[in-house]
C-alpha cells in the first residue's frame, strides 16, 4: 500500500488539473519510500526541488483554469495557494540550513496538504464546471 494513494473523491477534471495531482501524488510517495529505508537524506535535495517546482507550476496553471472559467472564488484560492508556497520555501530554507528532518515533514506536510486542498477546496471547481 502506497503512502498516498490517489481516491476516486479526489477527480475534479479527468483531465490537466488531475493529472498535475496524480504526478504531485507519485512524488510524495517516492519521497516518503526513500525516508522509509533510509535514502531521504540522499534523494531529499532533488526530490525537494522537483517537488516544489512542480507544486508551484501546478499552481500557477490551476489558477490560470480557474481565470479563464471566471471561477468566483480565485482569489481565495490564490491565498491558500501562495500560503501553502510560503510552507514549501521555508520547508527549503531549514533543509538548506542543515535540517535532517525535511524530508519526513515535507511528505508528510504535501501528503496532508494536497488531500485537504483536492478534496475540499479543489472540490469547487469540480462544482462550479458542472453547473457551467
Amino acid at each position: 500500500m502506497a503512502y498516498f494513494e490517489w481516491a476516486d473523491d479526489m477527480v475534479i477534471d479527468n483531465g490537466p488539473i488531475d493529472d498535475d495531482h496524480k504526478k504531485l501524488v507519485n512524488l510524495v510517495n517516492e519521497l516518503h519510500t526513500a525516508t522509509s529505508v533510509g535514502r531521504g537524506q540522499e534523494v531529499i535535495e532533488a526530490i525537494m526541488t522537483e517537488l516544489i517546482t512542480y507544486t508551484k507550476d501546478h499552481l500557477h496553471r490551476e489558477e490560470q483554469v480557474m481565470a479563464a472559467l471566471k471561477f468566483p472564488n480565485l482569489e481565495r484560492h490564490k491565498a491558500g495557494h501562495h500560503q501553502f508556497t510560503e510552507r514549501l520555501n521555508k520547508l527549503q530554507s531549514q533543509y538548506e540550513a542543515g535540517s535532517i528532518t525535511v524530508a519526513s515533514q515535507l511528505s508528510s506536510v504535501l501528503r496532508d496538504w494536497l488531500s485537504l486542498h483536492i478534496r475540499r477546496s479543489d472540490k469547487e471547481i469540480k462544482v462550479y464546471l458542472r453547473k457551467k
